[in-house]
């Protein structure tokens, strides 16, 4: 072989091996792209899920909290009932004590 032949060998290898480069740069950019595509992808998916989840624990507390404070006006409204009960059984005894009370007042 002539040195023209080597040299111009030389050059053709390296040609290929630039190329070969460039085409592993091209792969490696083309799976970066792919990967953070999947990537936001995921994100996007795991946001949506934990929107999801949040906006479902938000209605099930709503509803325990409303369930509470039904039971909690319900025990309210029977406390005050039993008060009204207990006062009205003691509207007599009060009457009678205040007019006992009254005469021994005018009679002393």
């Amino acid at each position: 072989m002539s040195r023209a032949e080597i040299l111009s060998e030389i050059k053709k290898a390296e040609e290929e091996a630039n190329k070969s480069i460039m085409q592993a740069n091209e792969a490696k950019t083309k799976k970066i792209s792919e990967s953070r595509a999947k990537s936001r992808e995921i994100i996007k998916k795991a946001e949506d899920e934990a929107a999801q989840n949040s906006t479902s624990e938000i209605g099930k507390s709503r509803e325990k909290a409303k369930i509470e404070r039904e039971k909690i006006v319900e025990k309210g409204k029977k406390d005050a009932q039993a008060i009204k009960d207990k006062a009205r059984k003691n509207v007599t005894k009060a009457n009678k004590f205040i007019l006992t009370e009254f005469e021994r007042a005018v009679n002393a």
